[in-house]
């Protein structure tokens, strides 16, 4: 799977990050986090309880698509753990440019998310905003789906399975 991306997508709270850094260990692929490359004025919106606009999400976009950018001309495998919420985003992530990649879809059920949420700490996303995210959530067609209810070990074991990785 040289020169690969595999983005792990979902809902925030879903834990894009946890499975995305243990896939990213046992792909022995780079991993980018998403949040890591919003602007500050984003960052404070969302700390307001503001949901993001699609205007405010193309910029950000286009950054992480660069670092993709990056990671693969070098050949390298690269996990990303990120919302893409939107197939619109997916596709300005996995396809502009000549992106290829897997995208591997964390659901779940709304009250377990919540949960997860407010019992998080020293993250800018507030728990109110879940409900404008799972309304903006255009579940992918063509994804790896795991249930968020399992352990991470077994979901990191199916989501394997279902990666053609050589």
């Amino acid at each position: 799977m040289s020169g690969m991306i595999v983005l792990v997508m979902g809902v925030s709270g879903a834990g894009k990050s946890t499975i995305g850094r243990a896939l990213a260990d046992a792909l022995e692929a780079a991993f980018l986090e998403a949040d890591a490359f919003h602007s500050p004025a984003n960052i404070a919106k969302m700390k307001s309880g503001i949901p993001l606009t699609d205007a405010d999400r193309w910029p950000w976009l286009d950054a992480i698509g660069a670092a993709l950018d990056r990671s693969v001309m070098k050949g390298g495998k690269v996990v990303l753990a990120c919302s893409a919420l939107k197939q619109a985003y997916r596709d300005r992530l996995l396809k502009d440019g000549g992106r290829r990649g897997f995208t591997v879809f964390l659901q779940g059920d709304p009250d377990l998310i919540a949960a997860r949420l407010a019992g998080r700490s020293g993250h800018y996303m507030p728990p109110a905003l879940l409900t404008s995210q799972l309304a903006a959530l255009e579940p992918p067609a063509d994804a790896i789906v795991a249930d968020i209810s399992e352990a991470p070990e077994v979901i990191l074991r199916k989501v394997l399975a279902k990666l053609p990785v050589s």
